[in-house]
């Protein structure tokens, strides 16, 4: 349990902090339905998914930080996740484009760790791989789902703006991009947001942590700005591969070559 300075618990794990959390979920999901937001079910299914995944995690997180392989194989599993997850968003409909998710993914995580790992910055431990494999993977995934499915919707509406491209000569890859770039880009915002406003606006849960685990405030914020710039490098690679990758037809459910209409 985590204690602030003063000795006064943070969020106490009792009766109550479980009834606040059910009554959260629940004031979401009725606010989902009122609003018409077609996410109520979604969102019901979320909370209660996260409720048996933090259970279960919690449950072999001590062990599995105590093995490095095992700790190589937990974050396999969360990029593995990651992976279906932002495929299916990007190739809603049952199709061959999402298992092309890996690579926005992969591209913008691997090396980051690489160089964290080589250069010693990050120890080879579980306890301290599998928390900063997960932020950087939770950026990718968020990038990737959404320029994947911006990049796409916006090919849907414009469909006819490709074909006039298309036929002033531009290569199907060309055109596809004067069209997607710039709805794409915009998955980028919720980063640049956060980092332009930390500390401001928001203190992230990195530096937060770091603090009440009894770091310094220099400590926490050096850590918490590393966590932010490495957050917007993975994001970077991952919108500009899935834009290569929407560009070249390869999320398309289509088959290759034929323009979304």
């Amino acid at each position: 349990m985590l204690r602030l300075a003063d000795g006064e618990r943070l969020l106490p794990v009792t009766p109550g902090l479980g009834a606040a959390t059910a009554v959260l979920l629940l004031a979401a999901v009725a606010v989902a339905g009122w609003g018409r937001l077609g996410h109520g079910r979604a969102v019901l299914r979320a909370g209660l998914r996260a409720v048996v995944q933090l259970a279960v995690v919690a449950l072999v997180i001590t062990w599995v930080v105590g093995s490095r392989w095992w700790s190589a194989l937990f974050v396999l599993l969360m990029f593995s996740v990651a992976v279906r997850t932002a495929g299916r968003r990007m190739v809603p409909a049952p199709g061959r484009g999402w298992p092309w998710a890996a690579v926005p993914i992969g591209a913008g995580v691997l090396p980051v760790l690489v160089l964290l790992l080589g250069s010693g910055l990050l120890p080879p431990k579980g306890l301290s791989v599998i928390p900063v494999a997960g932020i950087l993977i939770g950026g990718a995934l968020t990038a990737t789902s959404l320029s994947g499915r911006r990049a796409m919707d916006e090919l849907r509406q414009r469909h006819g703006e490709v074909e006039a491209a298309l036929a002033l000569g531009f290569e199907e890859r060309d055109a596809r991009m004067e069209i997607c770039r710039t709805a794409a880009a915009t998955s980028l915002v919720p980063a640049l947001d956060q980092t332009r406003t930390v500390g401001l606006v928001t203190l992230p849960g990195a530096f937060v942590g770091m603090l009440l685990g009894g770091a310094s405030p220099v400590q926490a914020g050096a850590v918490q700005l590393f966590v932010l710039v490495g957050l917007l490098a993975v994001e970077s690679v991952a919108v500009v591969v899935v834009l290569e990758l929407v560009g070249r037809g390869l999320v398309d459910a289509r088959r290759p070559g034929e323009v979304i209409g």
